[in-house]
């Protein structure tokens, strides 16, 4: 089975260049695919420099002309994936590439066809903490199931899913339309605890982002996939 490991980046200089050589170390079939959000740092040049006589296998980085989002970083890279799988991967250092096998055996062994990264919380702080608490009890509230973190990047699932999810969020309420539109189309969620390592400086603002999060599981009850041609259900 071959990995499509979907990378966002926006300013990410600092930790770039070592999560690409951490996610090529891992040993499975894949491809790293990076979309540069119209970074404003060196993002861009440590991209173009990775690609540079193929130093990082099977890497193609991609660059957003305008700032758009994760959201739409993820579409950008979701439309040039050819694995079987894919996981998103944040292009700091918080999650563990080493986790990918552990993530992808429930899949491989027809066990599941979504599986979710469960992180321990304890180390983030108070308010980044009960926050990801509420919104995962909201949506086992509102979605009749039992997850332990709706809102972990390390979410992995067979490419037939994730595009019919047909993604739409821009921001970080990806993560609840994700979870939202798995759950509607009737698959069980699979989840497998990862590493974590909370970063101090983060993009996300608890105040800022909760809300549409918040609004992205209200809105999403009532969604329905697309019907799906006669070509989509062949092979």
């Amino acid at each position: 089975m071959k990995l499509s490991v979907l990378v966002p980046a926006y300013n990410e200089e600092a930790g770039l260049a070592t999560i690409l050589r951490r996610i090529a170390a891992v040993p499975v079939d894949k491809e790293i695919i990076v979309v540069n959000d119209c970074s404003s740092d060196r993002t861009g040049a440590i991209l173009d420099g990775a690609v540079v006589g193929d130093r990082i296998p099977g890497l193609r980085v991609i660059h957003h002309r305008t700032n758009r989002g994760k959201g739409a970083a993820i579409r950008t890279a979701l439309q040039a994936a050819s694995g079987d799988a894919v996981i998103i991967q944040d292009a700091d250092l918080e999650y563990d590439p080493q986790d990918y096998p552990a993530l992808l055996a429930p899949i491989l062994s027809g066990e599941a066809q979504v599986v979710y990264g469960v992180r321990n919380l304890d180390a983030q702080k108070l308010l980044f903490r009960l926050g990801n608490r509420a919104l995962t009890w909201l949506t086992n509230l509102l979605y009749g199931v039992q997850l332990h973190d709706m809102e972990t990047c390390y979410k992995v699932m067979t490419i037939d899913i994730a595009r019919r999810l047909d993604i739409e969020s821009n921001g970080f309420d990806l993560e609840p339309e994700i979870t939202a539109k798995i759950v509607r189309l009737g698959y069980t969620i699979h989840e497998v605890p990862i590493a974590y390592e909370p970063r101090e400086e983060k993009k996300l603002s608890p105040w800022r982002d909760g809300w549409p999060a918040l609004r992205a599981l209200l809105r999403y009850r009532a969604w329905r996939p697309a019907p799906r041609v006669a070509s989509e259900m062949v092979g």
